[in-house]
């Protein structure tokens, strides 16, 4: 059992559910950044495609950052579906509830994460 209520623990629960839904939202918004550019020198110049590419990959490394977040939520509401959330992976010891308030997904005590 976690020194967070039940109540906390639930409150930590909605609060990943709509930080999933919300990236999962940006991750569908961004869709069309990430598309392959196009080599058309009639309509786009050198420098506006290196530009659009240079986009691009900035567009994937956001996507592949939110992917993170969401597996991360993912394996918190694990946690919480099990009884495990608050705990640290490292030290067994409860995790603080202000660093859970900051980082819910966090997996590791203030210690052990330093």
């Amino acid at each position: 059992m976690t020194d967070l209520s039940d109540a906390q623990i639930a409150q930590f629960r909605e609060q990943l559910i709509a930080l999933r839904a919300q990236l999962s939202g940006e991750d569908e918004g961004a869709a069309e950044w990430r598309k392959p550019v196009e080599l058309d020198q009639q309509s786009v110049g050198r420098l506006s495609r290196m530009d659009a590419m240079q986009q691009q990959a900035m567009a994937d490394a956001e996507a592949r950052r939110r992917q993170t977040d969401i597996a991360r939520i993912d394996a918190a509401l694990t946690r919480i579906e099990e009884g495990d959330y608050g705990w640290c992976l490292t030290c067994g010891e409860a995790i603080a509830e202000k660093r859970l308030a900051i980082d819910p997904m966090a997996t590791r005590c203030i210690s052990c994460a330093a």
